[in-house]
């Protein structure tokens, strides 16, 4: 039984929604380890194509590391082998997980949305790694994460400083994808999945694969040279077969993922 999270399925979407609203959604060793079984089982669920991450409540997504706990004696850090919420260190998924930003996202709630492939944030949502203000660094990938995808310039500018981003600016520096009034959060978050969920599972996962490989460096000849185990497996699917077959007859495709 699932203490610190809910798991729902609808299709082959998994909404997973981090529930300590008493703490603002913080996480400990226990919720960080039980987080990571459950992304453990959406990666090897073959009928699950797409997460959703969220936060209980209406003030926080997640406010990162439970300070309190560790100050308190809980001993160590709250990050489990697979990182904060297990997606902070989980570097070989290669589903998509959607982030549904519901409020303060601080230091490794804020990382936790970073490692995810997408941002929907409510527009009361609040973005910052602070942990320089309490002598700490973003050590779940905060400090390699934020100048990949927002720039080095604009990163520095958060990074230190530690200072708040409203999910607006957040936006305009292009870590978030969309911004919606606070009840509109997860009907924008599911439209995202949704728009996955159409598309040919292999060929998101070959997709995604590709992309953040592309991030390891080198040139266009070098990355389109390598090797990718997704790509070769889209390639030998029922589905490469079927999306053209669906296309020239002029209906919907029956995906089946594999």
């Amino acid at each position: 039984m699932r203490k610190y999270c809910r798991v729902e399925r609808d299709g082959h979407i998994s909404t997973i929604t981090i529930d300590r609203p008493e703490v603002m959604n913080a996480l400990h060793p226990m919720a960080n380890t039980e987080l990571a079984h459950v992304f453990d089982e959406f990666c090897e669920d073959d009928d699950q194509w797409v997460a959703i991450i969220t936060g209980a409540g209406e003030r926080a997504f997640s406010a990162g590391n439970d300070l309190k706990y560790q100050a308190a004696g809980g001993g160590e850090l709250g990050a489990a082998p697979k990182g904060f919420a297990g997606l902070t260190g989980r570097y070989d998924n290669v589903k998509p997980v959607i982030a549904a930003v519901n409020g303060v996202a601080m230091g490794g709630g804020f990382e936790i949305a970073l490692a995810c492939d997408l941002i929907v944030a409510s527009e009361n949502a609040l973005f910052a790694l602070p942990e320089p203000r309490v002598g700490l660094a973003a050590l779940a990938g905060g400090m390699q994460r934020l100048p990949q995808q927002i720039g080095l310039k604009h990163a520095m500018g958060m990074l230190l400083t530690g200072r708040r981003v409203s999910a607006r600016e957040g936006f305009e520096l292009g870590f978030v994808n969309e911004v919606v009034p606070l009840n509109e959060l997860m009907p924008a978050a599911r439209r995202w999945a949704g728009q996955i969920a159409e598309c040919a599972p292999l060929s998101v996962r070959a997709t995604k694969q590709c992309a953040m490989a592309s991030l390891d460096g080198g040139s266009v000849e070098e990355q389109m040279s390598r090797r990718y185990d997704r790509l070769y497996a889209m390639l030998k699917s029922e589905d490469f077969i079927e999306g053209p077959r669906a296309f020239a007859e002029k209906r919907a495709p029956n995906w089946k993922g594999r």
